[in-house]
Protein backbone atom coordinates (compact mmCIF):
# COMPACT_ATOMS: atom_id res chain seq x y z
CA UNK A 1 0.00 0.00 0.00
CA UNK A 2 1.16 3.45 -0.76
CA UNK A 3 0.95 5.63 1.93
CA UNK A 4 -0.02 9.41 1.84
CA UNK A 5 2.92 11.83 4.18
CA UNK A 6 -0.20 14.18 5.28
CA UNK A 7 -2.14 11.35 6.76
CA UNK A 8 -0.88 9.10 9.66
CA UNK A 9 -0.60 5.62 8.38
CA UNK A 10 -3.07 3.90 10.98
CA UNK A 11 -5.93 6.39 9.84
CA UNK A 12 -4.92 5.50 6.15
CA UNK A 13 -5.07 1.91 6.53
CA UNK A 14 -8.64 3.01 8.61
CA UNK A 15 -9.79 4.18 5.85
CA UNK A 16 -9.18 1.34 3.77
CA UNK A 17 -10.82 -1.02 5.62
CA UNK A 18 -13.91 1.42 5.98
CA UNK A 19 -13.66 1.23 2.13
CA UNK A 20 -13.66 -2.37 1.71
CA UNK A 21 -16.70 -2.56 4.07
CA UNK A 22 -18.38 0.08 1.86
CA UNK A 23 -17.21 -2.13 -1.29
CA UNK A 24 -18.89 -5.10 0.16
CA UNK A 25 -15.42 -7.22 0.68
CA UNK A 26 -16.58 -7.35 4.24
CA UNK A 27 -20.28 -7.25 4.99
CA UNK A 28 -21.65 -6.72 8.45
CA UNK A 29 -20.98 -9.32 10.75
CA UNK A 30 -18.16 -10.52 8.73
CA UNK A 31 -14.22 -11.68 10.48
CA UNK A 32 -11.96 -9.27 8.91
CA UNK A 33 -8.16 -10.32 8.80
CA UNK A 34 -6.27 -10.47 12.00
CA UNK A 35 -4.11 -7.54 12.99
CA UNK A 36 -0.64 -9.27 11.96
CA UNK A 37 -2.20 -10.86 8.21
CA UNK A 38 -3.76 -6.96 7.86
CA UNK A 39 -0.24 -5.62 8.63
CA UNK A 40 1.26 -8.25 6.45
CA UNK A 41 -0.89 -7.11 3.54
CA UNK A 42 -0.19 -3.79 3.84
CA UNK A 43 2.93 -3.91 4.85
CA UNK A 44 3.56 -1.94 7.40
CA UNK A 45 4.11 -2.80 11.68
CA UNK A 46 1.69 -4.60 13.60
CA UNK A 47 1.51 -2.05 15.80
CA UNK A 48 0.41 0.28 13.39
CA UNK A 49 -2.24 -1.72 12.36
CA UNK A 50 -3.05 -2.32 15.77
CA UNK A 51 -3.92 0.97 16.60
CA UNK A 52 -5.85 1.22 13.14
CA UNK A 53 -8.21 -1.12 14.88
CA UNK A 54 -8.44 0.08 17.87
CA UNK A 55 -9.22 3.47 16.31
CA UNK A 56 -12.42 1.63 13.99
CA UNK A 57 -13.32 -0.21 17.69
CA UNK A 58 -13.72 2.65 18.76
CA UNK A 59 -16.01 3.96 16.24
CA UNK A 60 -18.15 0.74 16.55
CA UNK A 61 -17.22 -0.03 13.15
CA UNK A 62 -15.41 -3.28 14.14
CA UNK A 63 -15.78 -5.00 17.39
CA UNK A 64 -13.36 -7.71 19.03
CA UNK A 65 -14.05 -11.27 20.03
CA UNK A 66 -11.35 -12.98 22.35
CA UNK A 67 -10.06 -15.24 21.32
CA UNK A 68 -11.65 -15.00 18.08
CA UNK A 69 -11.10 -12.35 16.20
CA UNK A 70 -12.67 -8.80 14.98
CA UNK A 71 -15.89 -8.40 13.21
CA UNK A 72 -17.66 -5.89 11.45
CA UNK A 73 -20.55 -4.20 13.57
CA UNK A 74 -23.85 -4.14 12.65
CA UNK A 75 -24.39 -0.82 10.95
CA UNK A 76 -20.85 0.02 10.31
CA UNK A 77 -21.47 0.99 6.56
CA UNK A 78 -24.03 3.30 7.67
CA UNK A 79 -21.95 5.10 10.71
CA UNK A 80 -18.94 4.82 7.92
CA UNK A 81 -20.66 6.79 5.59
CA UNK A 82 -21.94 9.35 8.03
CA UNK A 83 -18.71 9.85 9.37
CA UNK A 84 -17.11 10.56 5.53
CA UNK A 85 -19.95 13.05 5.05
CA UNK A 86 -19.57 14.88 8.02
CA UNK A 87 -15.44 15.32 7.38
CA UNK A 88 -16.27 15.69 3.95
CA UNK A 89 -19.00 18.75 4.72
CA UNK A 90 -16.40 20.46 7.22
CA UNK A 91 -13.23 20.30 5.55
CA UNK A 92 -13.88 19.48 1.71
CA UNK A 93 -17.00 21.61 0.51
CA UNK A 94 -16.11 24.87 1.78
CA UNK A 95 -12.36 24.27 -0.15
CA UNK A 96 -14.92 22.97 -3.64
CA UNK A 97 -17.24 25.81 -3.58
CA UNK A 98 -14.31 28.79 -3.09
CA UNK A 99 -12.49 27.03 -6.28
CA UNK A 100 -15.97 26.61 -8.29
CA UNK A 101 -16.40 30.15 -7.30
CA UNK A 102 -13.07 31.63 -7.85
CA UNK A 103 -12.95 29.95 -11.54
CA UNK A 104 -16.47 30.91 -12.31
CA UNK A 105 -18.20 27.69 -12.25
CA UNK A 106 -22.05 28.34 -11.09
CA UNK A 107 -24.63 26.45 -9.55
CA UNK A 108 -26.16 25.24 -12.91
CA UNK A 109 -22.91 24.15 -14.62
CA UNK A 110 -22.10 22.10 -11.13
CA UNK A 111 -25.73 20.52 -10.72
CA UNK A 112 -25.44 19.29 -14.61
CA UNK A 113 -21.51 18.02 -14.26
CA UNK A 114 -22.80 15.97 -10.87
CA UNK A 115 -25.91 14.38 -13.05
CA UNK A 116 -23.70 13.43 -15.24
CA UNK A 117 -21.08 11.65 -12.63
CA UNK A 118 -24.23 10.14 -11.23
CA UNK A 119 -25.59 9.05 -14.30
CA UNK A 120 -22.40 7.31 -14.95
CA UNK A 121 -21.51 5.73 -11.84
CA UNK A 122 -25.05 3.86 -12.09
CA UNK A 123 -24.09 2.59 -15.63
CA UNK A 124 -20.52 1.52 -14.37
CA UNK A 125 -21.40 0.04 -10.91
Amino acid sequence: MNFKESKPIYLQIADRICDEILQGRYAEGDRIPSVRDYAAAVEVNANTAMRSYDFLQSRSVIRIQRGIGYFVEQGAAARIRAFRREAFMDEELYDFFRQAYSIGIDADELSALYREYCQSQMSNP
